[in-house]
């Protein structure tokens, strides 16, 4: 038995699609917090249960009968959870961190990612970890002035990152998960070049068929909302690996995709044409 936490989310929503298409449904559960939701998502005969992965106490049942879990740092790789896995019998977790653990250890966010890294490798379960890069999803942010101003207004508007589609993070994660040969090792993710934010804004007007507006604007202009959203710490660290603070490690083309699951890493525009409702 798999368990997909964050089943609703970009990669777990996915996954467990996978999972269901290769035949494995019948070993698959969906964990979710709320699971009428997930109902719109999860195929049939994927069992859902319902539980917080931040709060281990509610996933008793969840974790029932499973010995492959996969887990996102965000969302609840904390001490509890990995106790309650390995109390229940879970021989493998795959966790989805950054590659700014590596790239930008100094960071805020990037030091929970490495702490979380470090209590699954200290659990005494077996371990993969997955170190993704920029998701191609988070130009979702864009969606609300795309559809409303035709423009969108991002700082280091010409500093390309090799986005990486949260499908193909998934697909890495059900190879770790199926396949063997995974358990031990830690995989940095991206996508098959680097795209700037400008080159995003091109694709998505392609997609949508009219003109969007990509406008540069300062990091100081750029921080307040970022800042309101998020948070101080968090939008400092952002604005830094969106160009404020890059560096060779997070600008490197990793072919892992490719490597591991036979088939090359999807590009940006993938993306936006899978996605391009969220912008009309």
């Amino acid at each position: 038995m798999i368990l997909v936490t964050g089943a609703t989310g970009n990669i777990g929503r996915e996954l467990v699609r996978q999972l269901h298409a290769d035949g494995r449904g019948p070993g698959v559960r969906a964990l979710t917090r709320d699971a009428g939701r997930a109902e719109a998502v999860v195929p049939d005969g994927i069992e859902v249960a319902e539980g917080d992965p931040g709060r281990a106490e509610t996933l008793k049942s969840a974790l029932d009968g499973v010995r492959s879990l996969f887990l996102v740092a965000e969302f609840g790789a904390g001490s509890g959870v990995l106790e309650a896995a390995r109390d229940a019998g879970v021989e493998h977790v795959v966790l989805v961190s950054s590659i700014t653990a590596a790239t930008h250890p100094h960071l805020g966010p990037a030091r929970e990612k490495l702490a979380a890294e470090r209590r699954l490798r200290e659990s005494g379960t077996g371990w993969t970890v997955l170190r993704p890069t920029q998701f191609a999803s988070n130009t979702l942010w864009w969606a609300e002035s795309v559809r409303d101003e035709s423009a969108v207004r991002v700082p280091y508007a010409d500093t390309g990152l090799p986005t990486i589609h949260p499908a193909d993070i998934a697909s890495v994660a059900r190879a770790a998960l199926t396949e063997p040969g995974h358990r031990g090792r830690t995989y940095p993710l991206t996508g098959p070049e680097r795209i700037t934010p400008r080159e995003q804004v091109a694709e998505l007007g392609r997609v949508l068929g009219r003109e969007v507006a990509c406008v540069g604007i300062g990091r100081e202009e750029a921080y307040g909302p970022m800042a309101a959203m998020m948070g101080a710490e968090v939008a400092d660290s952002v604005l830094d690996l969106m160009g404020g603070d890059v560096n060779d490690g997070l600008l490197a083309v990793h072919d892992t995709v490719a490597r591991l699951t036979g088939s090359p890493a999807r590009p940006y525009r993938h993306w936006a044409e899978e996605n391009a409702a969220a912008f009309r």
